[in-house]
């Protein structure tokens, strides 16, 4: 999908203010470091090779025994993560893991552009160098040969390519039946309750003068925002890059600067190798979540608009169509046109 040309003052011009628009980012993440106090700091014990993985999170209690299993499997040498003010026993779980680094703030998730600031200055103090994976505690990343390969044979792949930058697509997963009825048991994995996804549609749009993709469709598309499709949520995420402390996440991982790092990523159908984020947001608790989180409104720019998606979610959806597909391996996924290996073969 290549980035409709400009006239080169004009294309200059959008160069300058989006290094200033990155500057300013820096400089309020640089900032929102008074916010974080750490609970249990062991960053010493980090290697300059190690894979870093950073996260913001809060009550994720449900989630973070597989969240964290995963990623170390996948590759993850020490996890950095924020805790939004858990209460639900997240926090001293992490406290407990011997490759967590945990910091605390009860900041307000939205002032800090929904966590980007915080981890942004973590990624600048730890990061840099390093190839981080960034995801939140409902997203596993399904990357291809998974399991026979992880993230350490696929970076030192990326590397020899001098690709700096692996995108995916998020793909809501969800049961069979009502949301709130699938037999999940808290702290096991989530993708044993949820088996279904929507292959299709999936449509795709790059922007200027960011150059940022913007994929739509899926689930939560067809079922929540087929009066108002330009509202569905964004799918398209870059969750991988080899660190430099001069770079910032623009808007949570969909986006990057400096803007050329965007162009690493196509969306479904891209012949370069990209994964999947497998959503996990579906497990029963997100029925009562989706009243607590309505009444917070810390989850969207414009909170008010998504009263409506808050409200249809906490009555206990049924997801399910008999178009649904249930997830196998990647290679399926592959095949669906939703991930690739490429030419890493």
């Amino acid at each position: 999908m290549s980035v409709a040309p400009k006239g080169a003052l004009s294309d200059l011009r959008d160069a300058i203010r989006l290094r200033w628009k990155r500057r300013r980012l820096l400089w309020r993440s640089f900032r929102s470091r008074h916010q974080l106090s750490a609970v249990v700091d062991r960053t010493r014990a980090i290697q300059s090779a190690d894979i870093l993985g950073f996260s913001t999170l809060r009550n994720e209690m449900d989630r973070l025994p597989s969240f964290i299993a995963h990623n170390r499997a996948l590759g993850v040498s020490h996890f950095l993560i924020v805790d939004n003010g858990s209460d639900d026993g997240s926090a001293e779980y992490l406290s407990e893991q011997r490759d967590v680094s945990l910091w605390r703030t009860d900041a307000s998730y939205k002032k800090s552009r929904f966590g980007v600031d915080w981890l942004t200055w973590l990624q600048m103090r730890y990061g840099h160098g390093h190839w981080c994976l960034t995801v939140d505690a409902d997203e596993l990343l399904l990357i291809p040969h998974w399991p026979e390969r992880n993230l350490v044979h696929l970076v030192d792949w990326l590397e020899g390519q001098r690709r700096n930058v692996f995108g995916a697509m998020m793909l809501d997963l969800y049961p069979r039946g009502t949301v709130g009825a699938s037999k999940h048991v808290p702290g096991e994995d989530p993708l044993k309750s949820l088996r279904f996804f929507d292959a299709a549609p999936y449509r795709a749009q790059r922007k200027q003068p960011e150059w940022n993709l913007w994929v739509q469709g899926g689930v939560r598309d067809r079922l929540f925002f087929a009066d108002r499709p330009d509202r569905a949520p964004t799918l398209n995420k870059l969750p991988l890059v080899r660190w430099k402390r001069h770079y910032a996440y623009r808007n949570s991982t969909h986006s990057i600067l400096p803007r050329q790092l965007n162009l690493a990523y196509e969306g479904p159908g891209d012949d370069r190798p990209c994964g999947v984020l497998l959503h996990t947001k579906f497990l029963p608790s997100i029925v009562s979540r989706s009243v607590e989180e309505k009444a917070r409104q810390e989850h969207f720019g414009a909170p008010g608009q998504y009263d409506s998606y808050y409200d249809a979610v906490s009555c206990n959806p049924d997801l399910w169509c008999p178009d649904s597909v249930e997830l196998r391996d990647w290679k399926q996924l592959e095949g669906l046109g939703l991930m690739t290996a490429g030419d890493w073969r």
